[in-house]
């Protein structure tokens, strides 16, 4: 493969492995200024202590650290989650909402430092090569694009280290890596070691944030959530960024187990792959939300809802985000959310976030309608009429059916 020329490239880098060697592999390759960028999406203090420091160290003439997290909750997750997006049925999609927010600040750092050209650590196996390349496509359609992994031949860890220690660059990575982790304010995921052989059941080093469910409190906890127009806004009493909110429940989620799934999942590049998630909050908050649209959705609006759940789940995970269908499902689901306001109380008790109350101000549920007693608004005897035009085309075809005979 022929190498294009640039001049200053911006590498979304982690302090991981992968992307220690990257930068001194983009020197060395491409003869250009390297430009490292890093996405504070709520992966934790310990992953960005020191980071820029270690950037430098490997050979970035700088380093930006962009705090993404407020942002990534109120305009990328809330957004989908009133889609009711679940991928697979399953997934709650953590890394894929994360990757567009993550794309779009590159090209902002890229703009701002005059690169020409954009890099990124995915591996040529995976979905994450298509998000930020779709994002870019999309943002950036000028800007050149590099993924050493389709590129270089480093084939392990092993070479990998080697190759920093040739060149006297420090790295806190050692040889074994058991588990291929990915985090942010939404889930943690985990892929590799035990998991890569479907028939191995998980075990206690598959699960690296919540608390096994079996060992979780005896005792049930409730959290009430207040939601406003399909976001939820303060949860038991007290008003809450989207941020803060999530952070309040993963807290509580974690406590109790909840939110872990084990999946073997449809990759977009075509293979199947397993992994363990787990996504405390966003499970509460989920449940939460589909609490409040059972009182408020009339039956044709919550079945039009649950079709923009599944496609707005396909396209969040294909990396579709920055495309007018993808917008065109946001502004719908926003649409029905317009009177999704109400109270949720929610049960988590061993692994479990339960709906156990909820109210709303636009409930179209009424105890006076429902009940089996008199009402102003409902004659029986009118429902004679409404189940012969319901059934009619069945009538009509029985009919039809009794004449050729």
């Amino acid at each position: 493969m022929s190498k294009v020329n640039v001049n200053k490239v911006v590498v979304a880098y982690s302090g991981g492995l992968d992307t220690s060697v990257i930068i001194p592999w983009l020197k060395e390759n491409y003869d250009c200024e390297v430009v490292a960028f890093v996405a504070d999406v709520g992966q934790g203090f310990y992953e960005l202590e020191g980071i820029e420091e270690k950037a430098k160290a490997s050979g970035a003439s700088e380093c930006y650290v962009v705090d993404l997290k407020e942002e990534m909750v109120a305009e990328y997750i809330n957004p989908t989650l009133k889609t009711g997006a679940c991928y697979e049925g399953k997934y709650l999609l953590g890394t894929s909402m994360a990757r567009p927010i993550i794309a779009k600040a590159q090209v902002e750092i890229a703009r701002k430092v005059g690169a020409d050209a954009l890099c990124h650590g995915c591996t040529g196996k995976g979905n994450d090569q298509v998000r930020f390349e779709g994002a870019f496509a999309a943002l950036a359609p000028d800007l050149k694009v590099i993924a050493p992994w389709r590129e270089w031949d480093l084939v392990s860890r092993e070479e990998c280290l080697d190759y920093l220690e040739a060149r006297n660059i420090p790295c806190s990575a050692s040889i074994t890596k058991i588990y291929s982790r990915d985090a942010n304010a939404w889930h943690l995921s985990t892929e590799g070691g035990v998991l890569e052989n479907t028939w191995n059941a998980t075990n206690a080093d598959c699960w690296a944030w919540t608390v096994d469910p079996e060992q979780a409190p005896n005792e049930a906890e409730y959290v009430m959530l207040k939601v406003e127009k399909g976001e939820v806004v303060a949860v038991d009493g007290e008003t809450m960024t989207p941020y803060n909110a999530l952070v309040y429940l993963n807290d509580k989620g974690a406590k109790h187990g909840v939110g872990r799934i084990d999946i073997v999942e449809n990759r977009l590049v075509g293979m199947k792959s397993r992994g363990c998630y787990e996504t405390p909050g966003g499970t509460i908050i989920m449940e939460a939300l589909r609490g409040v649209e059972q009182l408020v959705l009339d039956k044709t609006s919550y079945e039009f809802r649950e079709e923009l759940g599944v496609k707005a789940a396909q396209l969040v995970y294909d990396g579709r985000w920055f495309t007018p269908l993808c917008k065109s499902v946001l502004a719908a689901a926003d649409e029905l959310a317009q009177d999704v306001n109400g109270e949720v109380v929610i049960k988590l008790y061993k692994g479990q976030a339960t709906v156990t109350q909820k109210r709303s101000d636009n409930s179209l549920y009424s105890e006076e309608f429902a009940t089996f007693g008199a009402d102003e608004v409902y004659d029986q005897s009118h429902a004679d009429g409404f189940i012969r035009l319901y059934s009619l085309p069945s009538r009509i075809r029985a009919l039809n059916a009794a004449k050729k005979k």
